[in-house]
């Protein structure tokens, strides 16, 4: 009952739309026995008497009159049933946009734990197959089981109102479908979550392998991966097949009960109307009327089939649906009156991925305006350091402030507004170069777009591009060299003017002559900020205020470049390393 309620507070807007499909799907199929019982009454009154001709010839009025009440009523009927139909599908389609807009609207808002979890490929079957799953319960598989419904009690009223006995009979082998359907239901209903999830499993194949394109090639491993996504299609097919053919295990019971029906009314009903206890006309109508009975029992097993599917979705889609990030903005949050300083401390922090340990009694540090530098061996959690200012994850234990405030005490927008982030693994959007740069400032004016380029010295190799800073970048800065796409991540960065720069090995793919331009550009800037810089060359990190070494998740050194060389550690050692 809860995906019912789940599916009804979101056609919110369309409630009336869709009661008034349902209730003319109703009348729709009741309409449905007009046809036989005209039928019933031109054979009673016009074809079975002795004197046909003569009631014809006396009463042809009455005749034309019952022909047209049938024509008249077919086509109202396909009027009213295209009609029904494109309520349905309005209200669906309003829907699935209404689900697929919170549901994207939710997936952004999720912690970095959301995504450790849950597979790209994952993400993407929910927002596509699983909601139009949705969509198709709520446009057909509903609409099909009022449908069956009306029509098999509308008939078995009609069917009692002509005679009880034949009617009983006819309706003798519904608990076999009932029966059959009910462990149909239960045997299937697994298979369609281990068929959901070989699908997903499949898409997580293909996404990795579409967005590593270049790593595949570069190894020479097109084959492999085509093998391996092989693998997961076949295993879908099977779990595809497996669900298939039990559905097919349990058709021939139906069909046959279905199509005894049929002889069972063309026995029974021939007795009865021979012995006088039924009319021909009445035969007629049963005759007529008998796929009424069978067409629900068959429509049972696609019933069952297509909602432990959309179970399966539904269940998929409600996980991200209703699921929380576990970071987001407190009740009593501080609505900070104007720009962040820059002040950052690290208290007795601790933090933990699962079991494992990553940092452990941080104390730490730093005046607004001032340049850090964080270094150390792979592993030791310099980047998780600082992903703990714009909580991307929390603590464990201790806290982060800003400018003296709690970072869980501040408003999410605020904060992360204040700081900007350029990673190594640097992410380019299918836009021009002038849209990435601009994408945490889209109303920058095109002079304050040159002049952050110019900071990260990109604007000389940006205007040798054939349309500049209109040029296209393919998906994730195809076309654009490691340094170049690093330059216009770090333009990207100093575009929302931060109050908190972190680079996070930004320098690493450019040349050292061009390094020395970022960091006196970086001296330089036309706004207060305080720098983190993370850094594996010695060229990144001496003129920083302070450099920080990290190892194994604990504060192991801290000084000034002089400082560092001239006492034995982890610095001295990469600085006569690098010289």
């Amino acid at each position: 009952m809860f995906l019912f309620r789940w599916l009804w507070t979101n056609m919110e807007g369309y409630k009336g739309r869709y009661i008034l499909a349902l209730c003319l799907s109703v009348v729709c199929q009741v309409m449905f026995l007009v046809t036989p019982m005209m039928s019933q009454q031109i054979v009673d009154t016009f074809i079975m008497p002795e004197d046909a001709a003569y009631i014809i010839k006396t009463q042809s009025t009455l005749l034309w009159q019952m022909v047209w009440i049938m024509i008249g009523f077919t086509f109202l009927r396909t009027v009213i049933q295209y009609s029904t139909n494109m309520l349905y599908e309005v209200t669906s389609q309003a829907l699935i946009y209404r689900v697929r807009k919170k549901m994207y609207e939710n997936i952004n808002k999720q912690d970095a734990t959301f995504y450790d979890r849950f597979r790209t490929g994952d993400i993407m079957t929910r927002m596509t197959g699983d909601i139009d799953m949705v969509r198709h319960s709520v446009a057909w598989i509903i609409k099909t089981v009022i449908e069956s419904l009306t029509l098999f009690i509308a008939s078995i009223i009609y069917f009692f109102s002509m005679d009880w006995l034949t009617a009983i009979c006819l309706i003798a082998l519904t608990p076999v479908i009932f029966g059959v359907s009910f462990f149909f239901k239960k045997k299937v209903r697994p298979m369609y979550v281990t068929l959901r999830e070989k699908l997903s499993l499949m898409n997580t194949a293909a996404e990795e392998n579409i967005s590593g394109n270049r790593v595949v090639k570069a190894f020479a491993r097109e084959d492999y991966e085509i093998g391996k996504f092989d693998e997961k299609s076949v295993d879908y097919s099977k779990a595809n097949k497996r669900a298939a053919l039990t559905w097919l295990d349990f058709f021939p019971i139906i069909e046959i009960t279905a199509q005894a029906l049929s002889v069972i009314q063309l026995l029974l009903g021939g007795v009865f109307a021979i012995s006088g206890r039924i009319t021909v006309g009445e035969f007629t109508a049963f005759a007529g009327l008998i796929w009424t009975l069978a067409n629900p029992m068959r429509n049972i097993g696609t019933i069952i089939n297509d909602f432990q599917r959309f179970t399966a979705s539904a269940n998929k889609i409600i996980e991200v649906y209703y699921g929380r990030s576990k970071i987001a903005d407190r009740e009593d949050a501080i609505d900070l009156p104007e720009r962040i300083k820059g002040s950052i401390e690290f208290q007795n922090v601790d933090f933990s991925y699962g079991d494992i340990q990553v940092l452990h009694d941080i104390n730490l540090k730093i005046e607004p305006g001032e340049t850090v530098a964080i270094m150390g061996p792979t592993g030791s959690g310099k980047t998780t350091l600082v992903e703990l200012i714009a909580r991307i994850y929390d603590v464990n234990g201790g806290k982060v402030t800003v400018d003296g405030n709690d970072v869980r005490m501040l408003k999410l927008k605020q904060l992360r507004s204040s700081i900007g982030m350029a990673t190594q693994d640097v992410l380019l959007y299918s836009d021009t170069i002038d849209g990435n740069i601009a994408f945490g400032n889209t109303s920058m004016s095109e002079e304050e777009v040159v002049r952050c380029a110019e900071y990260a010295d990109a604007d000389g190799f940006i205007r040798k591009l054939s349309e500049g800073y209109e040029t296209i970048v393919g998906e994730r800065g195809v076309g654009l060299s490691g340094g170049q796409k690093q330059r216009i991540a770090l333009a990207r960065a100093l575009a929302v003017k931060p109050a908190i720069l972190v680079l996070d090995d930004t320098t690493s793919a450019v040349d050292l002559e061009t390094e020395t331009h970022i960091q006196e550009s970086l001296r330089n800037l036309d706004f207060p900020c305080t720098k983190i810089i993370i850094a594996q060359r010695i060229s990144s990190a001496k003129d920083a205020d302070k450099i920080v070494i990290l190892q194994n998740g604990t504060i192991a050194d801290v000084g000034t470049h002089e400082e560092l060389i001239q006492r034995e550690g982890y610095y001295r050692e990469v600085y006569e390393l690098q010289h």
